[in-house]
């Protein structure tokens, strides 16, 4: 079966319109009380890996609704005059979120290299279950 577009090409068009921030700069921003992080990685992720301390948790599948102060399923946390930060665990699920996002109005940047790119550049983590070197 051949794609009209494969996942690949969709992230590198929605990174080519969104504010990408990378993990130096992210990890600048962790005690900016304008800033929040939101995880958008799935539960298990979280309990494995740890999470970005204050991070406000937002499964992928929810984000559309959670935005939308129409939505049922609405989060407060998304009515804040905050800059919000998406991740995931690379960048790609994050850069698709954002740009979704953008298309409804709702104004957001994401982690460039993901939760893995803030690990690797020593930003600070809170739970998870395997052993860090």
């Amino acid at each position: 079966m051949a794609l009209k577009k494969t996942a690949a090409e969709m992230v590198s068009e929605a990174r080519a319109r969104i504010e990408e921030i990378d993990s130096a700069e992210a990890i600048a921003m962790l005690d900016d009380e304008n800033v929040q992080f939101v995880d958008l990685r799935d539960p298990r992720e979280r309990e494995r890996t740890g999470f970005i301390p204050g991070a406000f948790h937002c499964p992928r599948g929810m984000l559309e609704f959670w935005v939308d102060p129409d939505s049922p399923y609405f989060k407060e946390v998304f009515a804040q005059d905050k800059k919000f930060v998406f991740h995931c665990a690379s960048g790609w699920r994050s850069a698709i979120s954002v740009a979704t996002l953008q298309d409804m109005g709702f104004d957001a940047a994401h982690l460039k290299d993901g939760f893995g790119g803030w690990e690797k550049a020593g930003g600070q983590i809170e739970g998870g279950n395997v052993e860090k070197p």
